[in-house]
């Protein structure tokens, strides 16, 4: 229920600031986007991309009048829960990745990131890789799943669970409302408190052993990590340093400084930097330059610590 709501909380926040810029809303909202994670209550995550669809449709019609079907429709990106992964016995990740992969393919997904069974040890492998890459071709191809739009519709328990993670992220939706939008809900720390709390207390039912996590407190195995490890080779960092300083020698740095001193300027006002960003990449500023233009103007996000 909290991923869906403030996930569509701050799509709400997008689409409203895009129409007191003056943007028709049916102009824009067909190029929306957003992104879930996949976890492991396959049922669950089913329901909770079909509440997600079904939720953000009911919010551009009503609360901002759309009216092109695919101003109401929910494009997602989903990519497999990284913090589900598990260092121990780490080849039971590709058994928990298929199952959220092919979670989020029933959901209707329309994009889909495998994380690999060694990511919590390290960066993945090339063969970790393949094996993640060969999970979805797998669904995709031989599964038969995406051959049904919403294959599990009419289930009991898909449309209960539908009903309800529907139901509750609509009411988190309106208390973040009342907060004043996702931003003032952020700026007031009560997103990060609700996550840390619902994070705090997964950790505590797995403490406790009232959450099951194969393999870390229970059917464990002593066991000898035996997974290649991935070893970035030195020399790509060298050659990366030496790449960067013949652009800058290369290129009119001039006039990288003053589009630089431009963009500090426009981020003091109310400027649209989007055109100016475009301007200081075709003259080679580099990203690290351009945000450190504008670290220097807004400083860093230091997230509010409530205990």
């Amino acid at each position: 229920m909290q991923e869906v709501a403030f996930t569509l909380a701050d799509g709400i926040a997008y689409v409203q600031a895009a129409l007191e810029a003056g943007l028709a809303v049916d102009d824009f909202a067909p190029q929306l986007a957003f992104f879930f994670n996949a976890h492991n209550n396959f049922l669950e995550e089913v329901a909770k991309y079909r509440a997600a669809r079904r939720l953000w449709a009911r919010i551009m019609k009503e609360r901002f009048g759309a009216r092109d079907p695919r101003s109401m429709m929910l494009r997602f990106h989903t990519q497999t829960g990284g913090s589900t992964l598990t260092a121990q016995q780490p080849e039971n990740n590709v058994v928990r990745v298929t199952l959220q992969a092919l979670a989020a393919v029933m959901g209707g997904t329309q994009s889909l990131h495998t994380n690999s069974m060694d990511e919590a040890l390290a960066l993945p492998t090339e063969r970790a890789v393949q094996v993640a890459l060969r999970t979805q071709q797998i669904i995709a191809h031989e599964s038969g799943v995406a051959d049904t739009i919403d294959p599990l519709a009419g289930s009991y328990v898909i449309e209960h669970l539908t009903d309800e993670i529907e139901k509750q992220a609509a009411g988190y939706i309106q208390k973040i409302d009342d907060l004043g939008g996702a931003l003032a809900a952020t700026e007031r720390g009560y997103i990060q408190t609700e996550i840390a709390n619902a994070a705090y207390a997964y950790q505590r039912a797995v403490d406790k052993g009232e959450q099951i996590v194969v393999g870390v407190n229970a059917f464990q195995v002593e066991e000898r990590q035996h997974l290649e490890k991935l070893k970035l080779d030195p020399a790509i960092e060298e050659q990366q340093r030496r790449r960067l300083a013949e652009l800058r020698a290369r290129r009119d740095n001039g006039k990288v400084a003053e589009l630089r001193a431009r963009l500090e300027s426009a981020t003091r006002g109310a400027e649209n930097l989007m055109p100016l960003f475009v301007e200081c990449v075709e003259n080679n500023v580099t990203l690290g330059e351009i945000c450190s233009t504008l670290r220097g103007v807004f400083g860093e996000y230091k997230p509010s610590v409530i205990i």
